[in-house]
């Protein structure tokens, strides 16, 4: 069973941030494959249902960013998922240029609140994500300010076609292996801008 945790923050004022993405990941990934991600069970609100032929739970965690972790151990424990195989976490990332992903099979949280607390709670940095783009944070600005900012509607455009890549890369993990997935989709926005 696996498991795809989108990490994000709940509540109106957070819908379409930066910090999202994860969660919007999540909601692609659900229209494509039909999956209502409705249930509000383990601490985030989740969908069954098959991904490529496999049985999947979407999950949005209702813990908030910085607690993403408990969410995450509530669902491994649940549903018996192996956490190196079968655990894909989706997230931002603000190393990486708009749109660009980049699939990892471990490493650490690089400053990434959600990801630190998944770490904490597994005792381990070896699971699948998937870190999604949202550009650097500009001189000046306080990070949280940034992370919970909105995208320009031509940022926008390019997340909304990361997260139909990221729902591809997911597609791939799971028929394939994940890394058949970096080496497809890693830096996908660079390669296509070099190309350009």
């Amino acid at each position: 069973m696996y498991i795809i945790v989108g990490l994000g923050n709940f509540g109106k004022e957070y819908v379409n941030t930066r910090h999202n993405v994860g969660f919007d990941v999540i909601d692609k990934l659900a229209e494509q494959e039909n999956i209502a991600v409705l249930e509000k069970k383990h601490k985030a609100v989740i969908g069954k249902g098959t991904v490529a032929g496999q049985k999947c739970i979407l999950a949005k965690p209702l813990t908030y960013m910085n607690l993403s972790g408990e969410c995450v151990r509530e669902l491994l424990d649940y549903y018996k998922s192996d956490e190196t195989s079968e655990l894909i976490v989706i997230s931002d990332d603000i190393s990486l240029d708009v749109g660009q992903l980049r699939i990892r099979k471990k490493g650490s949280a690089g400053g990434h609140n959600g990801l630190k607390n998944i770490i904490a709670h597994l005792g381990h940095d070896s699971f699948i994500r998937i870190k999604v783009g949202v550009g650097e944070k500009p001189k000046n600005w306080d990070l949280a300010d940034y992370v919970l900012g909105r995208f320009s509607a031509p940022e926008r455009k390019m997340v909304d076609e990361a997260a139909e890549q990221a729902a591809d890369a997911i597609r791939t993990i799971i028929t394939q292996d994940a890394d058949t997935a970096m080496n497809r989709f890693n830096g996908t926005r660079k390669k296509e801008r070099q190309e350009t």
